[in-house]
């Protein structure tokens, strides 16, 4: 491989056209998600001297690491912006805060995602435990070479107390997968099993024209997911949005008004300006810390809950949404 330095109205396809590879070879190797995302001055990585066999070899390796994976995990998954990603809902747990009960999609479900690199996958994810969980689950982590890279509360008064646990992992992403199961299957979480929740009375497209972005429907659950403009990495990868670094605001039902909580991606200067709009608007913040150990720039996770009317708390969010894009 050489290295390119990427200089002011070029192009992925320009680049890859002028050193005469495919685009998709290009951003590859560069773990690039979308065409736009290179920047004047941005070094690249040219895989001038691999061919199309070689890249056939590695695109069909990923089909079968992939569907290995499906059969550890029990469920197709799901793809976003080359990141494979699999969820484990805590069906299996009663948690109610102050009389709610909360539904595992609006904060207790597991998941892992994968992003293929060069060479090796990444794999980062959040796993939704009991607190007499957490212990055999790092024990069983650190056996199977993944990272722990936080524990910590996302709610308050939540009852049974829940943990959650950020990992991380860079090789085989079979080994990482199974790493996975074998954890997990310490924990009573259910694997691929799906339960019927009745009609939300909420009007979900009303809160998604107010925060500008589609949600994923949920039976009584609205999940956002809002990506952030700026580029995040770790250990000199660049991170897809779907590797856990975007807005999360998640809404239940509850009759004529909702439950809201999720999380903020925010840089240093970004958090006590979301701190002081959240309080002023009667917001719980609920933690804030970090969940990765290395990314660039660093980054701080803030969490939040509240029960109100849908609309008006989406517009506090939307304000949120704008000063940290």
């Amino acid at each position: 491989m050489i290295t390119y330095k990427v200089k002011h109205g070029d192009t992925l396809y320009a680049i890859a056209h002028h050193f005469g590879i495919c685009a998709g070879m290009l951003a590859m190797s560069n773990n690039i998600f979308e065409p736009h995302q290179i920047s004047e001055g941005q070094e690249l990585l040219v895989p001038i001297g691999i061919s199309n066999k070689d890249l056939n070899f590695r695109n069909h390796r990923e089909q079968y690491d992939l569907k290995t994976i499906k059969k550890i995990f029990s469920q197709e998954g799901t793809t976003a912006g080359g990141v494979f990603k699999f969820t484990f809902p805590r069906f299996d747990l009663k948690v109610r805060i102050d009389g709610i009960i909360i539904e595992p999609d609006l904060a207790l479900t597991s998941w892992v995602a994968f992003n293929q690199l060069e060479n090796h996958s990444m794999m980062m994810g959040d796993l939704v435990l009991l607190e007499n969980e957490v212990g055999p689950v790092i024990s069983s982590l650190i056996e199977n070479g993944i990272e722990v890279t936080g524990l910590h509360n996302h709610l308050l008064y939540e009852s049974p107390r829940i943990m959650y646990l950020h990992i991380k992992g860079e090789g085989d992403p079979i080994k990482l997968a199974q790493g996975v199961r074998n954890a997990l299957s310490l924990t009573s979480t259910p694997f691929n099993i799906k339960k019927q929740q009745p009609p939300s009375q909420v009007d979900w497209k009303a809160i998604e024209n107010i925060l500008g972005h589609k949600g994923s429907h949920k039976d009584t659950v609205l999940q956002l997911s809002v990506p952030r403009t700026i580029i995040i990495s770790e250990n000199g990868q660049q991170l897809s949005p779907a590797m856990g670094i975007s807005h999360a605001i998640n809404f239940q039902s509850i009759g004529q008004i909702v439950a809201t909580t999720g999380d903020f991606v925010l840089l240093a200067n970004e958090v006590n300006p979301v701190t002081s709009i959240l309080r002023k608007n009667n917001i719980y913040i609920t933690a804030i810390h970090n969940h990765m150990l290395t990314e660039v720039p660093r980054l701080f996770f803030i969490h939040f809950w509240a029960v109100g009317k849908s609309e008006k708390l989406a517009q506090v969010f939307k304000s949120i949404i704008d000063l940290a894009k």
